[in-house]
């Protein structure tokens, strides 16, 4: 006979980024993060702000809180509300299950009560109104009015795949209007670092292009070293 398993499992000892980290990360756009991470780091396309941001302020940044409940189930997510740290981002897994919603305005806004800092699942949400009214930045694949349940097994604190990225409770959330981007932990430090070049280098640009400039490649250089050539 198989055993059944714990209906809820709570993850213990995973690392925190330190408040001067986490610090280093509010207000950043999703897309110079990207450019520190070699161009990669975002969760799929359609898990996007919720209504695309029109009627909520969707930006957050702070460490995940990995809350896997499965398919159709929010056991863990509920977990969350008691047990997360002001400032975090909760992350549903959901294993992209479009069925259903994940959560609605009334857990929306008892994680907003706790101090979730963002909401980020890989599906649906549900009761739009009463979400943008409880102020929780959410990032979502759509709405669904359908019910979810809370049957188990789920897992609180640990990691899953979300989105396309693996994602590990105190990786680093920083989402805006463009989407979700995952720092794992242990590129904090490196991902800072490079933050502070492409900022430079991205002013830079901007005020290059606001006073003219689009010639984005030397295609005489380029036909001097034969990185291109010319035919016909």
């Amino acid at each position: 006979m198989i055993e059944e398993p714990p209906k809820l499992t709570l993850v213990k000892g995973a690392p925190r980024p330190t408040a001067d980290q986490i610090a280093a990360f509010q207000g950043v756009e999703t897309a110079f993060l990207c450019d520190a991470m070699g161009g990669l780091g975002a969760m799929d396309t359609n898990i996007s702000p919720l209504g695309f941001g029109r009627d909520l302020a969707c930006v957050a940044a702070g460490p995940a809180l990995v809350a896997d409940s499965g398919p159709g189930d929010i056991i863990a997510t509920l977990a969350a509300v008691n047990l997360l740290t002001p400032g975090d981002v909760l992350v549903h897994a959901g294993h992209g299950y479009q069925g259903g919603a994940t959560i609605g305005d009334q857990l929306s806004g008892m994680l907003k009560n706790a101090g979730a800092a963002g909401f980020v699942t890989d599906g649906p949400m549900r009761d739009y109104e009463g979400i943008v009214a409880a102020g929780l930045p959410s990032w979502c694949t759509g709405l669904n009015p359908n019910s979810p349940c809370v049957s188990g097994p789920g897992t609180l604190g640990g990691s899953a795949n979300v989105g396309g990225r693996h994602v590990a409770t105190g990786d680093m959330i920083v989402a805006d209007r463009n989407g979700v981007v995952v720092i794992p932990f242990a590129q904090i430090d490196t991902v800072i670092a490079k933050l502070k070049d492409v900022t430079r280098l991205e002013a830079e640009l901007e005020i290059k292009v606001k006073d003219g400039f689009c010639s984005p490649m030397d295609i005489e250089a380029m036909l001097a070293d034969g990185s291109a050539v010319e035919i016909g």
